[in-house]
């Protein structure tokens, strides 16, 4: 993604510092991609961000950079850098405005976080988990964990799945309940992934929604619908989409980050 920079070029710099993972997205002036990966930090948050710069700079050369700060771990961060940080949903909202501005609704979920976002007449409303971690990508590890696999197992045993057991999502501790029964009845590892899958769409649809329809075009963000093919079509199914109002965006996992850098021409053109 790009080729080395001039010593004068300077570059938007996204920042996302999330519960579990840091992630970074370098544009240019035209807004083209430049450079974005992310880290799992295990709250080792400065070192993973320097890892994560040094590689953008080994990729793209000497470079400035205009940097913004986002994500639930990144206010903090910006204000001991004097940086300006900018509202997670704002950036994930500028980046649905910049690649697919047909949005209507947007399900974003994170390692410890999951959202709804709604687009409506140019207001945005977002619906967001609160302390619990049910749903989310830590749950998905945690449920992974009872059959002896991870995420991306859990992903390759429901692609062959025959049934769908009910699984509480909003707690790991009720979800534990529900499975270690069937693991003792010889439920399939096929259909008790599958289950997990379905639980954590049951919970965001309940949860988070709260009856407000999902409908129209709805993108899917977030690591954990990024990575597991299985969840999305999960979602898609539960939802009864269709190929065109189903938005699966590149960089889907990168989303905030690339939105706060879009940000930067935003805030700084203002003043």
């Amino acid at each position: 993604m790009g080729e080395n920079m001039s010593k004068d070029t300077t570059c938007k710099l996204g920042i996302d510092i999330g519960s579990t993972t840091v992630k970074i997205a370098v544009l240019d002036a035209s807004d083209n991609l430049l450079f974005a990966d992310y880290q799992r930090h295990y709250a080792n948050i400065r070192e993973t961000l320097h890892d994560l710069l040094q590689q953008a700079y080994e990729k793209l050369g000497n470079m400035t950079t205009a940097p913004m700060i986002t994500g639930s771990g990144g206010l903090t961060l910006a204000k001991h850098l004097g940086i300006p940080f900018v509202q997670e949903v704002i950036s994930v909202a500028s980046a649905l405005e910049h690649t697919a501005p047909q949005t209507d609704v947007a399900i974003e979920l994170g390692g410890e976080d999951a959202k709804i976002i709604y687009f409506e007449g140019g207001n945005v409303e977002q619906r967001m988990n609160g302390i619990c971690a049910g749903g989310t990508g830590s749950f998905i590890d945690q449920m992974a964990s009872l059959i002896q696999t991870d995420a991306c197992g859990l992903n390759e045993y429901a692609k062959n799945y025959q049934e769908i057991y009910p699984i509480a999502a909003r707690c790991g501790v009720f979800a534990k309940t529900d499975i270690q029964p069937l693991i003792n009845e010889g439920a399939t590892k096929e259909d008790l992934s599958a289950s997990i899958f379905q639980a954590v769409v049951n919970q965001t649809i309940s949860g988070l929604a709260c009856g407000k329809p999902i409908r129209g075009h709805v993108a899917f963000l977030g690591g954990p619908l990024h990575f597991l093919s299985e969840l999305r079509t999960a979602f898609i199914r539960t939802l009864k989409l269709d190929e065109e109002h189903t938005i699966l965006p590149d960089h889907s996992h990168l989303f905030a980050a690339i939105g706060s850098a879009l940000n930067y021409k935003k805030i700084h053109s203002c003043r």
